[in-house]
């Protein structure tokens, strides 16, 4: 093993019994399962298709939001694209990769940010659309972005 030969006889005594060799051993030391495991948080994707449905709260929607990873379709300058053939600008972005490329191909470009860093880097008076080929897209004009900024403001500072 690693240059070194290895004997066939160990030597006096052998070797030493331990968990692995043991019956019903498992070779180390295991945690015990929680007795009440924690529940994992929904996915973005999850958090969309309730808030839309009315399952969720808002302020519930923007926690998972801010936590969550958001892909944004991506051009060949740094930065978000825009759709500006709406009633104000807004960005396309999506909850999954799946939602991403269904709207702009298998061979698209993107970046991955938090929801958190999308609504600190959106530019003042855009808004944006969160999986806009989906069955639930979500429309955020720029007053409820300055909202959920609000929101996320006081939520972090108080």
């Amino acid at each position: 093993m690693y240059g070194y030969e290895q004997s066939a006889n160990p030597g006096p005594g052998g070797p030493v019994p331990g968990p692995a060799s043991m019956p019903g051993g498992h070779g180390g030391y295991q945690e015990p399962a929680p007795a009440y495991p924690e529940p994992s948080p929904p996915s973005l994707a999850d958090a969309v298709r309730a808030f839309t449905t009315g399952s969720m709260a808002a302020e519930d929607f923007q926690a998972v939001f801010a936590t969550s990873k958001v892909y944004c379709p991506r051009g060949e300058n740094p930065g978000f694209l825009a759709l500006h053939d709406t009633q104000q600008p807004v960005i396309p972005m999506f909850s999954s990769l799946k939602e991403l490329r269904r709207y702009a191909g298998k061979e698209s470009k993107f970046f991955v940010i938090t929801g958190a860093e999308v609504l600190d880097l959106l530019p003042t008076g855009y808004g944006f659309v969160l999986d806009i080929d989906g069955r639930h897209r979500m429309v955020f004009d720029a007053k409820a972005v300055e909202q959920m900024v609000d929101f996320t403001m006081r939520r972090m500072y108080g």
